[in-house]
């Protein structure tokens, strides 16, 4: 991601790249040890020079890069963690789930709980690292961390939801609701 955003060129396209993780816990570059897990779990923890505190990634998660020149498409960064949580709250909407973002801590929320966390970085004017979205993943890990820095924080899944559909599924979804608002 970081080679490819220092590599663009203004006419480069932008990119959504779709991914997931084997267990790793990612500290942005606000982490506080504080946030950190309480005691080896065996799960690795990796420096990132993404923004936010600490987040825990692995399988059952869906996770997308959003390499966007933001000059170009006339953003800045509050709108796109926006405009990427309304593609969210817009996939679990239609699967009658209501969900929402919220401005003071970032992210995608339903009845309180984290279903989706997002953690960006700007360089150029582009935007590379992107959002976790919670299919079914073993959620215990989080129990070990303070989910984006804050204590107590609920964590949630579609499965838990009630939504049986598997990663593929929302890889799809999430990614058609983004690039059709990054078009909007």
């Amino acid at each position: 991601m970081r080679a490819f955003t220092v590599a663009r060129a203004p006419d480069t396209g932008d990119e959504l790249w779709i991914t997931s993780h084997a267990p790793v816990y990612t500290v942005g570059v606000a982490g506080r040890a504080r946030h950190l897990p309480r005691a080896d779990n065996g799960i690795p923890v990796v420096q990132s020079d993404r923004g936010g505190q600490i987040t825990y990634h692995g399988p059952g998660q869906v996770v997308i890069y959003v390499l966007v020149d933001l000059r170009r498409r006339g953003l800045t960064v509050r709108p796109l963690v926006r405009l990427l949580e309304a593609a969210v709250t817009d996939c679990l909407d239609a699967h009658g789930i209501a969900a929402n973002g919220d401005a003071e801590a970032p992210g995608v929320y339903v009845d309180g709980a984290k279903i989706a966390a997002l953690g960006l970085r700007i360089r150029g004017g582009c935007s590379y690292h992107g959002l976790a979205f919670n299919v079914d993943p073993d959620l215990r890990p989080f129990l070990a961390i303070d989910p984006c820095g804050h204590p107590g924080l609920t964590v949630t899944s579609a499965r838990q939801l009630g939504l049986h559909t598997d990663t593929g599924h929302w890889a799809a979804a999430l990614t058609a609701r983004i690039e059709s608002r990054l078009q909007g």
